[in-house]
């Protein structure tokens, strides 16, 4: 098996204080996350709605390390360039988002940053080796996309592993987002995931004035990961 590097765990920003998101933000980060992760909702392609570009200029600054920016949009396309503008160093489409995925893929590194590719628990991978020349991450979404703390759905664990037997040596990252907990993680990593997303399973028992169960969970996130 090619080698992989150690996992990453990216705090989902859409469990922090609302209140208080730079906070928040600079608080994961401080307690050892890799990425902070930033869901993006328009109300119609998900039935939730959460931040847009300016928000994400927002806490560009107060974000050290990656921002991956995972855009739950349809249409994808006209957004692109003002996440790009606002400083996200991933921009992640959903496989399910527009026609011509090829493109957006395209047009997101076209603007230097890193193309990602969600896909949602009922879409097949079939499409994913046309795209594997235009991807620097491959996200499964482990719960059906839209609202944060879901149960994770165990089917989507065989196609981990079939991407992770696709993606074979390419340096492109496999990322799980959606119910991630230590009681899973294991088998994930199992399974090819080398990035991990969780919100509750990082905010649980924290707050921005009380950050090291912050540091508490990630450790715990990442040891059950083996890492």
């Amino acid at each position: 098996m090619p080698h992989r590097p150690p996992v990453k765990i990216a705090p989902s920003i859409l469990a922090a204080d609302f209140a208080a998101f730079g906070a928040e933000c600079r608080a994961v980060e401080d307690q050892g996350a890799d990425w902070v992760h930033v869901d993006v909702m328009d109300g119609h392609f998900v039935p939730n709605i959460t931040f847009g570009p300016q928000m994400c200029a927002a806490l560009r600054p107060h974000i050290r390390g990656v921002m991956d920016v995972h855009l739950m949009v349809a249409p994808v396309d006209p957004f692109i360039e003002a996440f790009a503008k606002a400083g996200a160093d991933i921009i992640t489409v959903h496989l399910e988002a527009g026609p011509h995925i090829h493109r957006t893929l395209q047009a997101i590194r076209a603007k230097g940053k890193k193309a990602g590719l969600a896909i949602n628990p009922g879409t097949d991978i079939d499409a994913v080796p046309y795209l594997l020349d235009q991807l620097d991450l491959i996200c499964v979404m482990t719960v059906n996309p839209g609202f944060g703390g879901q149960q994770f759905i165990e089917s989507q664990i065989d196609k981990v592993r079939s991407l992770r037997e696709m993606i074979a040596d390419r340096p492109i990252h496999l990322q799980i987002d959606g119910g991630v907990t230590v009681d899973n993680a294991a088998s994930l990593v199992a399974a090819g995931a080398d990035v991990l997303v969780a919100g509750s399973s990082v905010f649980k028992g924290g707050s921005v004035t009380n950050p090291a169960p912050y540091g508490a969970n990630i450790r715990a996130l990442r040891a059950a990961a083996g890492g």
